[in-house]
């Protein structure tokens, strides 16, 4: 050791040595097993911690996005509408429309609501018009039809589409027929007057998303039109395009060309949707928190542990300080063993983290089976596996905030190691 630290020369420990006596720190010495302990449990946490972070968030991202997909099956990525009462020359604004850079598809729909009986009962609906060729081109219910198909929605055919959540409540099948109530407000004192239509059962869909399945009834543009007494008006135009994240803005420069667009205006799916993806996000960011407190219970540990070693290695500091070793090199010495144990834990946690989300769709089933109970029921998430999106700025964020923690985590040991004064402890060694 003198040839390393000279007596009566300053001397600056210089990284090797730091990392190699914070190394030889991490093995407790033969009579002390438990702080080998201690700090192996503190490397387990942070990578348990980290692994089920990134985990979670990628299921969370899954979902989200498997919940969008689902929801833009229905709603299209933005909708033009008009003043209250629907847009009059609405034929010329979808051609317009479709002739747009990153524009796919444009489809006139009426939007009405009201209430549907059947065998079983009542219940409220939302009675969408729409034109079964041009639908194709903005959602996916036509994909996602169990029985029947759209094209059966002919002007003036009397027949109507349900979801097949809305066909249970009121006890319908196909070939049954039901009734459909609109109420329509009156110019006059009398308040609403309502219309009624009886229509044939010729399909059923399921879009995987109980908003939509429990409520969504679909009709022919031109029966909607009769029954809403719209007058060839249409509720709004749905539009699709190339880049679900650029649609507002697409929408929005291509409308600028239609005369008269400041009587427009644009509803986008985030918009359409902001509930849904508030809801996420929330919970997103609560699951991220709560699962934090595992990495914070392993940096405890780590605290813990440095401090144990500081406790027996006290002779051993006060001989490197006598040697000429400065408070700032001992603090170099047990940051780096505590950053060392936090480092392992983020690397292992991140590897067994992106193995599991790369694999969650073998690993969930073989758990569920486990433990006997299903993390997603099929019936309440139209959901046959557990999807994962696995981010890499996810997992970036995840090891930055470990390593910063487990960094932080040394601060108070290493101080207590540099406070030791020689002179004291070598007197009783």
């Amino acid at each position: 050791m003198s040839a390393i630290c000279p007596p009566g020369a300053a001397y600056t420990v210089n990284k090797p040595l730091a990392l190699f006596l914070g190394l030889r720190y991490l093995r407790a010495s033969k009579g002390n097993s438990f702080i080998s302990f201690v700090t192996a449990a503190s490397v387990i946490g942070v990578a348990l911690g980290v692994a089920t972070l990134i985990v979670v968030l990628s299921v969370m991202n899954g979902f989200e996005i498997e919940l969008r997909d689902r929801l833009l099956g229905m709603t299209a990525h933005a909708s033009v509408l008009g003043q209250q009462g629907g847009l009059n020359d609405w034929e010329t604004i979808a051609g317009h429309m479709q002739t747009g850079t990153g524009i796919s598809g444009a489809a006139p729909y009426i939007e009405l609501e009201g209430m549907v009986s059947g065998p079983a009962g009542y219940a409220g609906a939302v009675v969408t018009g729409i034109d079964p060729e041009r639908e194709r081109t903005v959602s996916k219910v036509a994909d996602n039809m169990l029985t029947g198909n759209l094209d059966e929605l002919q002007p003036g055919s009397g027949k109507i589409v349900l979801g097949r959540a809305l066909a249970q409540r009121i006890g319908v099948s196909l070939g049954q027929r039901i009734s459909v109530l609109v109420p329509q407000p009156l110019d006059s004192a009398a308040g609403v007057s309502s219309r009624l239509g009886s229509f044939e059962v010729v399909g059923l869909f399921e879009l995987g998303v109980q908003d939509h399945d429990t409520v969504r009834a679909l009709i022919s543009l031109a029966d909607a039109n009769e029954l809403g007494r719209m007058q060839g008006r249409v509720s709004g135009i749905r539009i699709v395009t190339t880049d679900i994240f650029a649609a507002p803005g697409m929408v929005r420069r291509q409308l600028s060309g239609i005369a008269n667009s400041d009587t427009l205006r644009v509803r986008d799916w985030t918009q359409e949707n902001a509930s849904y993806f508030r809801a996420i996000r929330i919970e997103k960011l609560m699951m991220a928190l709560l699962l934090s407190l595992i990495i914070g219970v392993a940096t405890f540990n780590i605290v813990a542990s440095l401090v144990m070693v500081v406790t027996e290695k006290r002779g051993g500091i006060a001989i490197l300080r006598t040697m000429g070793c400065s408070r700032q090199d001992i603090v170099k010495v047990f940051v780096l063993q505590g950053t060392l144990v936090g480092w392992i834990g983020a690397v292992i946690g991140i590897i067994l983290g992106i193995a599991m989300a790369m694999n969650i769709g073998t690993l969930a089933p073989a758990l569920e089976q486990a433990l006997g109970f299903q993390f997603m029921p099929a019936d309440l998430y139209y959901l046959t596996e557990l999807p994962s999106d696995l981010r890499l700025t996810d997992v970036f964020w995840v090891g930055v905030v470990v390593l910063i923690l487990t960094s932080l985590a040394t601060v108070y040991p290493s101080l207590r190691a540099a406070g030791i004064q020689p002179a004291e402890v070598l007197r009783y060694e």
